[in-house]
């Protein structure tokens, strides 16, 4: 009975000692596939298998922007720092360093990394990997020389070097880019802050969509969504996201036809003056249209090279047809990539609000008030594209 006792209990101390180093395994074992996928959304666990391959050394990175410093600044966003750097093999790239104290920094790290990593065209900017070490969290991009549209567009030494060549080929990539993310990827996606300081230009002023903290991925037949955490930037919001929090495809297009208008104007969305609100973008658009002075609109740079081109006017009008009220009257980006290339196509009238401010004008206005004939919209932007069943191209 002795001998019997003593095997129990070594049985049993064998067992409880085996289960133990099972338990302590399995649990080492999790542990180490989290830090493997905890970037990985559990929602799309199987859209992106793993990210390991585009992970980086964070003392490397690190090294390459002179340990973050000031002078390797390229910039400050709501979520962190970008700065410039150079590896060992002589390659320039951007890195994003999320803020610390930015709980939402990390859920746009993590976005940034599920949606890029599978996403590859000429107009988004291009994720060469990620690094982590503790609480750092840095996001390596392409470096894209020419800086942010917003950077140059606004700056009034360099945006002579925006002709309108330059300018129209910006706005046609960026509807290109785009429509990639809404039905031309594998995926769905809805930017939500498409803005031009999101849009960076690369060494032949090629634009190139940055910054997917923000997105969303939605089901394809998805029409409208709904959030409570109202994210973007005022202005280039669409009115339905701004007020009750529902997004979708056309939410985009609104942003997009905002940033048509300012690369057109080289007016930013709202007019400023010693600290001071003198307008908005879309208030002076709407009201050019009605008074039939659309032309008064165009950057007076490009009138003074080109004059208005009907290529300018066709844009104006599409970005007019973008930021309509209702989200069901605005065109889709395949439509819209389809009506800026081709100019034989003619255009729906766009809805005008219920409200505007009717007293808002350009800056720029006293420049060149008596140098276009005025008129309704049907002489003046309407001579250039004219009407057009709206069934048939939105």
């Amino acid at each position: 009975k002795k001998n019997t006792s003593i095997i129990i209990i070594i049985v049993v101390s064998v067992v409880a000692f085996v289960f133990l180093v099972l338990g302590v395994g399995i649990f080492v074992r999790k542990r180490m596939k989290r830090k493997t996928t905890e970037l990985i959304n559990p929602d799309f666990s199987g859209e992106i298998s793993s990210t390991e391959s585009i992970q980086h050394d964070f003392g490397k990175i690190k090294a390459a922007t002179n340990n973050f410093s000031d002078d390797n600044k390229l910039g400050q966003g709501g979520f962190g720092a970008v700065y410039m750097g150079k590896l060992v093999n002589g390659q320039e790239i951007a890195v994003k360093r999320l803020s610390k104290d930015s709980g939402q920094g990390d859920l746009e790290f993590k976005n940034e990394v599920l949606l890029l990593a599978k996403l590859q065209h000429r107009n988004l900017v291009r994720l060469l990997g990620f690094s982590i070490q503790g609480i750092e969290r840095l996001l390596i991009y392409e470096f894209v020389p020419n800086g942010s549209l917003d950077q140059i567009l606004f700056d009034r030494t360099k945006s002579s070097r925006l002709d309108w060549d330059s300018r129209y080929r910006s706005i046609i990539g960026i509807a290109k880019g785009v429509l990639y993310l809404h039905e031309d990827s594998r995926l769905m996606i809805i930017h939500r802050d498409l803005k031009a300081s999101n849009v960076l230009l690369d060494e032949n002023m090629n634009p190139k969509i940055a910054d997917f903290g923000m997105a969303k991925l939605v089901l394809p037949e998805a029409t409208m969504q709904n959030t409570n955490r109202i994210v973007g930037t005022y202005g280039y919001m669409a009115p339905e996201y701004a007020s009750y929090g529902l997004f979708s495809v056309k939410s985009d297009v609104f942003s997009f036809g905002v940033i048509v208008l300012e690369i057109i104007t080289g007016q930013r969305k709202i007019f400023t003056q010693n600290g001071e609100k003198l307008g908005d973008l879309l208030s002076c658009a709407w009201r050019s249209w009605r008074e039939g002075t659309t032309a008064n609109m165009i950057d007076p740079n490009l009138r003074e090279t080109c004059g208005p081109q009907p290529d300018m006017m066709r844009c104006i009008h599409i970005a007019l047809l973008c930021v309509q009220q209702e989200a069901a009257d605005r065109p889709t980006m395949a439509s819209v990539v389809v009506m800026l290339n081709s100019s034989t196509i003619t255009l729906p009238i766009p809805k005008e609000p219920g409200f505007y401010f009717s007293g808002a004008s350009f800056p720029h206005d006293e420049f060149n008030s008596n140098q276009f004939e005025s008129g309704t919209p049907s002489q003046s932007l309407l001579a250039q594209s004219s009407e057009f069943s709206s069934s048939s191209i939105v």
